[in-house]
């Protein structure tokens, strides 16, 4: 027969478990729905800064800049980890990871080196308990991603590949596609001529379809001079903005499966008392007709 008092202590502690998951259900709840906002608010400009690259690519004919060469020399590439810092997120860490990962082992059997970079402290633990090297560390920027380090970020990448430091940058990351699916990915941001050569395909046949005829001044090689380290910083900034919505989903449903796992759990620890509490009655009711019967 199970103990009443063990069983009142159980269901009193997942009673104060399930507190802490609707808590943060609802705190997770919030910061998505700001997420959320900001990350439908940017794409549009994201796509938009694109396309008129896209534009301005056709426009300007052959033109020379870093950003569009194709770096052999290096035979070294990188790649920026994007995860948490905290979790009960269930399984967004490890869809990252498995990703980049992949995407790792891809480029070594390729012959190239790849010069890792970790931002959240899930994904940079992980990757140290494996014994894989990293170049640099960086907290999460949580649900917030502020444009301002996102720039500096990009901006180092940029420099090195300017300089022929890095064959091609990569970004892993969890793209949002909506409330009810994210798909990790890992994004090509240098070079840009095969970064973004099937979206400018696109947003370029999209645009004659529509019949937009396009004014550039100054000239659009000049444009695209300035435009081309910013459509890296956007394309980034854009994959900042998908991994924490899509880190606030993951964890918004880890935590509502958690809390009705632990309103199931109560219901059968309740159940269980009360069996043991009739058991318990009925015993001591038996315990006294005996003893009258004696008495008798």
């Amino acid at each position: 027969m199970a103990n009443t008092r063990v069983l009142v202590k159980r269901r009193k502690s997942v009673r104060n478990i399930r507190k802490i998951t609707r808590t943060m259900q609802l705190i997770a709840t919030a910061r998505f729905q700001a997420a959320f906002k900001r990350a439908t608010g940017t794409r549009p400009y994201t796509e938009k800064i694109t396309e008129l690259v896209a534009k301005l690519s056709s426009q300007a004919g052959d033109i020379e800049h870093p950003l569009l060469r194709v770096n052999e020399g290096a035979g070294k590439s990188a790649l920026l980890v994007l995860t948490s810092s905290r979790g009960m997120c269930g399984g967004y860490n490890a869809n990252v990871l498995r990703t980049a990962l992949g995407h790792v082992q891809a480029r070594k059997e390729a012959g190239e080196e790849v010069e890792l970079h970790a931002d959240g402290k899930k994904g940079a633990t992980y990757l140290r308990f494996l014994g894989v090297p990293l170049a640099s560390t960086r907290p999460s920027m949580e649900h917030k991603p502020r444009f301002e380090e996102v720039d500096r970020i990009a901006q180092d990448f940029i420099d090195r590949y300017e300089r022929e430091e890095l064959d091609s940058v990569h970004v892993a990351y969890m793209k949002f596609i909506s409330t009810g699916r994210q798909r990790p990915e890992v994004l090509q941001l240098l070079p840009l001529a095969r970064a973004a050569t099937e979206e400018k395909a696109e947003t370029a046949e999209s645009a004659e379809e529509a019949g937009v005829q396009y004014e550039f001044s100054p000239e659009p090689a000049e444009l695209l001079a300035e435009l081309l380290p910013t459509s890296v910083k956007v394309r980034l900034f854009q994959c900042y903005i998908d991994a924490a919505v899509s880190e606030q989903v993951a964890r918004m449903v880890a935590m509502k499966a958690a809390t009705d796992a632990a309103g199931d759990m109560i219901k059968l620890l309740t159940r269980q008392y009360n069996r043991a509490r009739q058991t318990k009655i009925t015993m001591e009711l038996l315990d006294i007709v005996g003893g009258a019967e004696a008495l008798s």
